[in-house]
């Protein structure tokens, strides 16, 4: 990991990206309020505001010629469809998983993501690994096999959500988009298919955007969770693109794990999912082998800031 300047820490910088991560594992909450809306619709309509939302806000800072701007840099347009499709699919995953009483498994993969990541790393860009990293991939593909053994079945959840995340990241990294501009080239991809789809749904009477009456008696009609989910979409990403700029990346590294740990939180206190011993065992492997990931890279972090120029 490497740091961003050898400055005083920019203490607003850490309250963003700490905000970003608490709303990210808050969603979980978010999703479950809106049970009765099936999985599709809530991700297309989750493209659809996003979509509006984002490229509303990139309009009004940079002007109409963001698209072009961003789409002029080599294979970014057919790799920002790419990184759309990834997107999507993770979206819809996670939500249908949410719903579907699974937070814990869901959890499970955005804490496999960093260490899915690292290997792709190593196999795509050649990146070299030193012994405690080697050694904390080894420890986390223990506790994957010990929950894969303990379930009876393969958490195919888990390690798709993080599988279709660290391609995302990885294509994205190849690409070196702008985090926020990348997101909205990505959802003007989906736009169309998503609309198309709503579309089709409310001509069919299936659809949700229309239906009356509150949502887990919050008060607030369905119509308006589904507008206000886009824009939950986009605000922690914004916020996220803004810290990186301001803090150490080192930092953000092990900020990243706030969000799944709220995830499992809720959905073990919150949503009384079953978290027995034989799951303990299987998180207990993967946090040691993020503790070790995590401790190694702020050491070689901190080192790298003390050395001389």
């Amino acid at each position: 990991m490497t740091a961003v300047g050898t400055g005083p820490l920019d203490r607003r910088g850490v309250w963003i990206a700490v905000a970003a991560y608490v709303a990210w594992g808050l969603m979980p909450l978010y999703w479950h309020v809106l049970k009765a809306v099936p999985a599709m619709q809530i991700m297309a309509h989750r493209v659809v505001w996003s979509a509006l939302f984002v490229c509303g806000w990139l309009g009004f800072k940079y002007g109409r010629g963001w698209v072009r701007e961003t789409l002029s840099r080599p294979r970014a347009a057919p790799m920002l469809a790419l990184s759309g499709v990834l997107i999507a699919f993770n979206w819809g995953l996670y939500i249908w998983a949410v719903n579907a009483g699974h937070v814990v498994e869901s959890a499970l993969g955005y804490f496999i993501n960093p260490l899915l990541s690292v290997m792709l790393g190593v196999f795509v860009l050649k990146e070299r690994l030193n012994r405690t990293q080697w050694a904390s991939v080894a420890i986390a593909a223990i506790g994957v096999l010990w929950l894969t053994i303990s379930y009876g079945s393969f958490p195919w959840i888990a390690l798709s959500l993080a599988a279709s995340f660290g391609i995302y990241g990885l294509v994205r990294k190849l690409l070196g988009v702008p985090p926020v501009r990348g997101l909205g080239v990505e959802n003007l991809y989906l736009l169309l298919p998503a609309l198309a789809f709503l579309a089709w749904t409310e001509a069919t009477g299936q659809g949700h955007l229309f239906a009356h009456g509150d949502a887990a008696s919050w008060g607030i009609g369905v119509a308006a969770l589904l507008v206000l989910g886009g824009v939950l979409t986009a605000l922690p990403l914004i916020g996220f693109a803004a810290a990186v700029q301001r803090i150490p990346y080192s930092l953000v590294g092990l900020l990243q794990y706030i969000s799944p740990t709220m995830q499992l939180l809720v959905g073990v206190l919150v949503l009384h999912e079953p978290f027995g011993r034989d799951r303990a065992i299987g998180f207990g492997f993967i946090w040691v082998a993020l503790a070790l990931y995590a401790i190694d890279g702020w050491v070689r972090a901190r080192r790298s800031r003390l050395a001389p120029a």
